[in-house]
C-alpha cells in the first residue's frame, strides 16, 4: 500500500529552487573578498550554532549571533540590535557554515532594509580552506562584552 503524496500549494517552489532564486538577488562574495571587505568595515556575522563554533573555531573580528536571532540583532531599529547594527547602509557578510543557510539570512535582512546584506559563498568552511585567519576556542558568553567576538544573547520574550 503506498501513501498518497500530499498536494504541492501552487506557487510553492522546493529549496533548492528558492536558494537559486535568492542567491540571483545578492552579490555574493568568496572568502578573500569578504577577508578585504572587513578590512574596510563590514560586518561579518557568523551565525553557525555552538558546536561548529567550539568544533571548528571563530573568525577573528566576526559577531556571533545565531540564526535564530539575526534579524532582532541585525535591525538598525529594533529595541534588541546588537551595537553594531548602526545603520541600513551597513555592508553585513553573513557566514553560515558552507554557505546554504547564510543565503536565506542575507535576504531576510535585506527585507529588514539592510540593502547591502549579502553571504559568504561556502561558508565558514571556504574561509579555513582559503587558509585565512580563524581562532580556536569558544566565544565569550557575555552580551556585556562588546569585543567582536561576542556572542549575542536572546531577546527576553
Amino acid at each position: 500500500m503506498t501513501t498518497p503524496s500530499p498536494s504541492v500549494p501552487e506557487g510553492a517552489v522546493g529549496i533548492d529552487e528558492l536558494l537559486e532564486r535568492v542567491r540571483e538577488q545578492l552579490d555574493r562574495v568568496e572568502a578573500r573578498r569578504a577577508f578585504d571587505e572587513a578590512a574596510a568595515g563590514a560586518l561579518l556575522v557568523d551565525t553557525r550554532y555552538a558546536a561548529l563554533r567550539d568544533r571548528d573555531g571563530l573568525i577573528p573580528g566576526a559577531l556571533v549571533v545565531e540564526r535564530n536571532e539575526l534579524e532582532w540583532r541585525l535591525d538598525p531599529q529594533g529595541s534588541h540590535r546588537a551595537p553594531e547594527a548602526v545603520s541600513h547602509d551597513l555592508r553585513v557578510v553573513v557566514i553560515c557554515n558552507e554557505g546554504y543557510a547564510s543565503s536565506l539570512a542575507a535576504l531576510s535582512l535585506r527585507q529588514l532594509g539592510l540593502h547591502r546584506a549579502t553571504d559568504l559563498i561556502g561558508g565558514f568552511q571556504a574561509w579555513r580552506a582559503a587558509g585565512l585567519p580563524v581562532t580556536t576556542g569558544a566565544a565569550p558568553s557575555t552580551t556585556a562584552d562588546s569585543s567582536p567576538n561576542a556572542v549575542v544573547s536572546s531577546p527576553e520574550d
